[in-house]
């Protein structure tokens, strides 16, 4: 069976931690090109001596590097504006995009949720590192119970937060906030990232406060499955992915003032469904604490795959 190339654009943390995961791990890619602006980046010097097409002209050096006529998959792992220029550069090549930026120019895909019903998609957007890992959980606990609020918090150890990331901060909320409703199903969403200082740094911490209004005793019964089986789903493609401890149901003060968080329209919520997770990193390249670095890169990947498995034909 033929592998499909892919190139990756971004040769920082997540781009070179992507590529020793497509190296090591993947089963129908293989890597066509390595892609940055900064000639002297570990990136672009590992993926040479591993025997990686590179260049460090960006997105117009993919163009003309040879071979790129081969590469069927383009992954983004540079910055939201970066990638707004990127696609547009790229679009007339039929490549397919996987965006690892908060720039959502394609639909959000969160692998464990929606990725069956995004295979075709010319450019999908992996939403943010948060969303990745909390988004499967409201999409969990609303299969089950509607679900008028859902919060998240990310908590992440600042030595994991490059540059990129620290640029995209204000992305990242209004992204993964969106994707908490349109994916998640939460009628109203939001996300608060947390760049922890902690000396020695910190594993990735995600919490997901959920609003509910009354459920039964069996739904509740219910909601905790549906979570538990979720985790399960992720940690299939990102093994460092884990309940931090049981899931907690709880019922909400009846004065607490609710309505500035949900609409007007809706039931007030009863209940609070908390989520607490865990994401630790393989450490291929990255350090594992870096969960959420990780957790990107192991989204992502499992897209890309998908993609290719449904596309192999017999060399």
């Amino acid at each position: 069976m033929s592998r499909t190339k892919v190139a990756i654009i971004g040769s920082g943390n997540i781009g070179t931690d992507l590529m020793i995961k497509v190296i090591r791990t993947s089963e129908h890619l293989e890597m066509g090109a390595m892609v940055g602006i900064d000639p002297d980046s570990d990136g672009l010097a590992r993926a040479a001596r591993m025997g990686v097409p590179t260049t460090h002209e960006g997105a117009a050096g993919l163009l003309e590097l040879p071979g790129f006529d081969e590469i069927g998959i383009v992954f983004d792992a540079t910055s939201a504006r970066a990638h707004v220029a990127n696609a547009e550069l790229l679009a007339p090549y039929g490549v397919r995009l996987v965006d690892l930026t908060p720039a959502a120019i394609g639909p959000y895909v969160v692998p464990a949720v929606n990725l069956e019903d995004h295979l075709d998609a010319e450019n999908v957007n992996m939403v943010t590192c948060g969303g990745q890992a909390t988004i499967p959980v409201v999409a969990a606990i609303s299969r089950v119970v509607p679900v008028p609020y859902a919060e998240i918090v990310a908590s992440i150890s600042s030595r994991s937060a490059g540059p990129g990331t620290r640029a995209n901060i204000d992305e990242f909320t209004e992204t993964t906030s969106a994707a908490i409703e349109s994916v998640g199903g939460a009628t109203r969403g939001k996300a608060i990232i947390i760049l922890n200082p902690a000396e020695p740094p910190l594993i990735m911490r995600d919490t997901v406060l959920a609003l509910v209004a009354a459920p039964e005793p069996d739904e509740r019964e219910r909601v905790v499955a549906s979570i538990e089986k979720m985790v399960a789903d992720v940690a299939a493609y990102v093994p460092g992915y884990r309940l931090k401890q049981q899931v907690q149901i709880t019922e909400l003060p009846a004065d607490q003032p609710l309505r500035t968080l949900v609409d007007a329209a809706a039931p007030v919520p009863t209940h609070q469904v908390s989520v607490f997770l865990e994401v630790e990193g393989a450490a291929h390249y990255l350090p594992a604490y870096a969960g959420n670095l990780d957790i990107m890169t192991s989204a992502a990947l499992q897209v890309a795959e998908r993609m290719a498995a449904q596309q192999e034909v017999p060399a």
